[in-house]
């Protein structure tokens, strides 16, 4: 039998809870004190209401945004944001559709801020507004090694979708496009896991 994720009850019933309030705002939800709390989150946010989470997340998320193209019902998204929210990036774009599937996720994207884009220009008309360069990850020819690369703090990693890369449109608008390094057989990587590879190299620049 697995364990149990989370954890049970808050120990000594309701006569034992803390302030439900911490400065004015409503950190813990009475419903997970009452219950138990089996959401996929650390430790330090147990009880939290998902307001109290986003709220101190926001208190420490960092610089680089992800964005991820989405005109076919792109499968990785969901596994996008999960990372992203582990790195704490700033915000993920999705481009294109604006459904998704949010299985990937696990609940993350109730924590991760989320923007939508309907189509590539509108993603550049927004980081260029906000002072951002748009990098582009992708193996294509003229790309260079995302390792090594000076990656700015403040900036936006743009990724193609599953199998079909980045559009040409996207390719045009970015300051550089970066490849990850590959030594075996297989032409490329899937998506969601180069997301995580690129994102994981700026955290050990800047993090």
């Amino acid at each position: 039998m697995a364990p149990e994720v989370g954890v049970g009850p808050w120990p000594g019933g309701p006569d034992a809870w803390p302030d439900l309030d911490v400065d004015g705002v409503r950190r813990y939800d009475p419903d997970l004190l009452a219950h138990g709390d089996r959401r996929n989150v650390v430790d330090r946010y147990r009880y939290w209401t998902v307001e109290a989470v986003v709220a101190d997340l926001d208190t420490r998320r960092h610089p680089f945004h992800v964005a991820i193209e989405n005109w076919a019902h792109d499968l990785n998204i969901g596994s996008v944001v999960r990372t992203a929210n582990a790195f704490a990036a700033a915000e993920v774009h999705i481009v294109g559709r604006r459904r998704w599937n949010r299985r990937g996720a696990m609940v993350t994207d109730r924590y991760q801020h989320l923007r939508h884009h309907p189509d590539v220009d509108d993603l550049l008309t927004w980081a260029r507004d906000a002072g951002l360069p748009v990098l582009g990850v992708d193996n294509l020819p003229g790309s260079v090694p995302l390792e090594g690369y000076p990656l700015p703090r403040a900036c936006v990693l743009l990724l193609g979708q599953e199998s079909v890369g980045l559009s040409d449109a996207a390719r045009a608008a970015c300051t550089d496009v970066l490849h990850i390094r590959q030594f075996g057989s297989t032409r490329s990587i899937n998506a969601g896991a180069a997301a995580a590879i690129a994102m994981h190299t700026w955290i050990t620049l800047h993090a």
